[in-house]
């Protein structure tokens, strides 16, 4: 039996590739799926192939402004409220803008990212903390990049971004470690750290590149599956490299 059979996963940004790999595999092994995302129409399709490929799994999709605390709170006490736990917060809201040089560095990505990378983070890890403490299994996971470790010039606000949402996670699992007390974390708050993302139709639409270093989002959500397999102690604070350490 799979540790995630029966457990209640919401999953922030599902309507992208990475989440749609994530939604399947979720299914797939067993899960209730809880899915948001701010383009109705992917979310729709996200969730439908989800449903298609795994005909008994409960997969349902839910519109979240996860730019409004309170909208995101209440998705979390309704999401546990219907299915009488919750078990984990996938997070795969994401976006990139950067520049040709540093000087070139336009403060408006700033806050563009800000809001996408950082804030939205900081939502659902207050609204979902409680909920995943509540659980013998919970896990809140952030998908982050090489460059939140190693920023190039023209990656300035991306990289800053993502660094601060790695350190608003690892404050997370602190949280969840000192809840544990002597016996450990029950809930565990991780970093899955990719160099970027690739999926078929990026390879159809450039079949000579080679997306040297690039993790397939299948692969992303094989990894994100195998975080419930391994105790909360062993994954809580840690960044889970799946490209190569800079």
């Amino acid at each position: 039996m799979s540790a995630l059979d029966g457990a209640v996963v919401a999953v922030a940004g599902a309507g992208g590739a990475a989440g749609r790999a994530a939604l399947l595999r979720l299914a797939e092994a067993g899960a209730t799926v809880v899915a948001s995302d701010a383009d109705p129409l992917s979310l729709h399709e996200a969730v439908d192939a989800a449903r298609y490929a795994h005909g008994g799994a409960t997969v349902i999709g839910d519109t979240v402004d996860l730019l409004d605390l309170d909208a995101t709170r209440e998705w979390a006490t309704r999401t546990e409220k219907e299915f009488g736990r919750i078990d984990g917060l996938v997070h795969l809201v994401g976006g990139w803008r950067g520049s040709k040089s540093f000087a070139e560095t336009d403060l408006a990505d700033w806050d563009f990212l800000e809001k996408l990378l950082i804030r939205t983070v900081q939502h659902t890890s207050l609204a979902f903390e409680d909920g995943l403490r509540r659980s013998d299994r919970g896990r809140y996971l952030l998908v982050s990049a090489v460059g939140a470790a190693k920023p190039t010039a023209g990656n300035a606000a991306y990289g800053a971004a993502k660094a601060a949402a790695e350190a608003w996670t690892l404050a997370l699992a602190d949280a969840f470690r000192k809840a544990g007390g002597e016996e450990g974390p029950r809930a565990a708050a991780a970093i899955l750290v990719v160099k970027a993302l690739v999926h078929d139709a990026m390879r159809a639409e450039r079949p000579n590149a080679k997306f040297a270093g690039f993790t397939d989002v299948k692969e992303l959500a094989e990894a994100i599956a195998g975080v419930w397999e391994r105790p909360a102690g062993e994954v809580n604070g840690n960044r889970l490299w799946l490209t190569e350490k800079p």
